[in-house]
C-alpha cells in the first residue's frame, strides 16, 4: 500500500444513516455512523461504525484496497490505512472495509470505484440475516462477508465460513448486492454533509 502524509487540520464530523428500512425480519441493516477527519497528521481519517483471525482480515482488506486505489498515478508512494476496531457488534470485516473506504476517500486518494463490505449469516434452517450482530454469527451455520464496488456491483473480495451450498452463496451475493445500494448512499450523503460545511 502506500503513504503519503501531510499536515492539516482537522474537524471531527459525525454523521448518522438511518437505513432505508428498520431491522426487521433477516434483511435490513442496522443504523451507521461516520466520522471523518478525526487525526491530525494524515491526509485521511475516518471512523465507521456499523451497529453497535486478525492477519488474514488484514490481507482481505489489504487485497480490497489495492484492487480499487489506482496506485499507478503516484508510483513510488506508499499509503497506510490504519484501522482500530474500537468494538465489535458483529460484521466486523465489512465494517473495515467500510472505514478503509471512507478514509481513503477522505484523504482524496485516487480510486477506481468505491467499495463496501456487506456480511450475511445463514442460521440453521436456511434463512438469511444481513449484517447479523456477534450472536446471530455465533448461532449462524454459515458466514459470508462480501466486498463489492459501486459501479458494477462486482465482487472485490469474499470471505466464507461454514457450510451453504451454491444456491445460498448466490442468495447471499444478491442480498449483499441489493444492501450495498444504501452504503454507496449512505457514502454520498455522509460526504455531502461533510463537504457542504466545509
Amino acid at each position: 500500500m502506500m503513504e503519503e502524509e501531510r499536515h492539516a487540520d482537522a474537524k471531527i464530523r459525525a454523521e448518522t444513516g438511518t437505513g432505508s428500512s428498520p431491522r426487521g425480519p433477516g434483511c435490513s441493516l442496522r443504523h451507521f455512523a461516520c466520522e471523518q477527519n478525526l487525526l491530525s497528521r494524515p491526509d485521511g481519517s475516518a471512523s465507521f461504525l456499523q451497529g453497535v483471525a486478525e492477519k488474514s482480515r488484514e490481507r482481505l482488506i489489504r487485497n480490497t484496497c489495492e484492487a480499487a486505489v489506482l496506485g499507478t498515478l503516484h508510483p513510488r508512494t506508499s499509503i497506510t490505512v490504519v484501522l482500530q476496531v474500537v468494538s465489535d457488534a458483529g460484521s466486523l470485516l465489512a465494517c473495515c472495509l467500510n472505514a478503509a473506504c471512507i478514509a481513503l476517500v477522505d484523504a482524496g486518494v485516487p480510486m477506481r470505484a468505491l467499495f463496501c463490505g456487506v456480511t450475511c449469516a445463514l442460521d440453521s434452517d436456511g434463512s438469511l440475516v444481513l449484517d447479523p450482530t456477534s450472536k446471530q454469527e455465533k448461532e449462524a451455520r454459515a458466514v459470508l462477508t462480501f466486498a463489492l464496488d459501486n459501479v458494477e456491483r462486482k465482487l472485490l473480495m469474499s470471505s466464507t465460513k461454514g457450510l451453504f451450498s451454491d444456491a445460498e452463496l448466490q442468495q447471499c451475493l444478491a442480498a449483499a448486492q441489493a444492501a450495498s445500494q444504501h452504503i454507496f448512499c449512505f457514502y454520498r450523503e455522509s460526504l455531502q454533509r461533510r463537504y457542504s460545511k466545509s
